[in-house]
């Protein structure tokens, strides 16, 4: 119950952000709805003309084009960041030397500035850029690599072949085992090299253009373009670390008694991950499904900062399709952004609410 004064007192301390969510929220929403039923397009008086602006939006290809990428952009995204950041706070959450190093570490991502990421990888994935380079360098020691492995594999099957023969509960993993082999593999590699049976090839330089208009294509349907898969692995790298703190938080409260009974039940640390990890961060899943699907509806700056050095339909979004309809040269058709402005909302609200219907657990009610 509040005492006499203090509901003014709390509306005064919550002026500032009241007053901006009622002018920059509700006032611009509900003028975008109008102007979504209008001719507006920034040098007329806007006259109401129904939902024409909705079919030209509709009909328009480029629209399709930028509702299909951000779909799959957005299923893509969610998708590998949830997977990521549930494994990195897992592997983050054991007691290991270096704890808050690698914590800190793995956090550097999500507070550099998205412009300078974008730029960073629109130098690794140019044509002479440093992704095309390892490729090439890959390509050039490819026999010496493949010699290792399979000389490494084969000492490992033998070692732990012949461990287990004396009755020693040697794992196929085992990394005393392992570090031996890897040791027999490289010695056994350079001397084939050394002997000329084996080396390092000549080829060509790998100058794959990725920020061109090439696709993956499923049936003949254009899927996800090259360009776009650029931006989807550049995402994932920088939004995993902001939601791996999520998982953290979540599984700081899982109570340690559950995984001592998985313990003297013999789980695997698979089984552990699955049957105890998993169900029991179910609430802090969805909150993080939620806002991952939110963001990536809307993503905008990473399209923007690339512009035209990609085709624009491989890689143009619905926010960004809202952005060059409203800033177009000349008279804009800014009925055509607002009608797809609110179809991006009205998608937005849609699938979080199919998420909360069918997917959220009954404790994230």
């Amino acid at each position: 119950m509040f005492r006499k004064g203090q509901t003014a007192t709390a509306f005064l301390f919550l002026a500032p952000f009241l007053i901006t969510i009622l002018v920059f929220f509700f006032y611009a929403f509900a003028r975008a709805i109008y102007y979504s039923f209008t001719d507006f397009n920034l040098f007329n008086d806007a006259r109401v003309i129904g939902i024409k602006p909705y079919l030209d939006v509709l009909g328009d290809s480029l629209f399709q084009r930028a509702l299909a990428n951000t779909l799959v952009f957005s299923i893509l995204v969610t998708v590998l960041q949830t997977v990521g950041s549930l494994l990195m706070a897992v592997a983050l959450n054991n007691k290991i030397k270096g704890q808050s190093f690698f914590r800190s570490a793995w956090y550097m991502p999500s507070i550099t500035s998205s412009v300078v990421i974008t730029l960073i990888f629109l130098w690794l994935f140019q044509r002479r850029g440093v992704v095309n380079y390892l490729i090439t360098q890959w390509l050039t020691y490819l026999p010496l690599i493949l010699t290792f492995l399979g000389v490494m594999i084969a000492v490992q099957v033998a070692q732990v072949l012949f461990e287990r023969s004396r009755k020693l509960p040697a794992k196929w993993f085992d990394p005393a085992l392992a570090a031996m082999s890897a040791l027999i593999a490289l010695a056994v590699t350079l001397g084939l090299n050394v002997l000329g049976v084996v080396g390092a090839r000549d080829v060509q330089p790998y100058d794959f253009q990725y920020f061109s208009d090439s696709w993956l294509s499923i049936g003949g349907v254009r899927v996800l373009s090259m360009p776009l898969l650029v931006v989807v692995i550049m995402n994932t790298f920088t939004t995993i670390p902001t939601l791996m703190l999520f998982f953290l938080a979540g599984l700081q409260n899982i109570p340690a008694a559950l995984y001592e009974a998985a313990d003297i039940d013999g789980a695997t640390p698979a089984q552990k991950l699955l049957r105890v990890t998993v169900p029991m961060l179910r609430p802090v899943t969805f909150y993080v499904v939620t806002i991952s699907l939110i963001g990536t509806m809307q993503m905008f700056d990473q399209v923007a900062v690339i512009g035209s050095a990609a085709p624009q339909e491989t890689l143009i979004t619905l926010a960004y399709y809202v952005y060059t309809n409203t800033f177009k040269s000349g008279a804009a058709p800014v009925n055509m952004a607002a009608a797809a402005a609110i179809i991006l909302a009205l998608i937005i609200l849609l699938m979080v609410f199919l998420q909360r219907r069918f997917f959220v657990a009954p404790e994230a009610q």
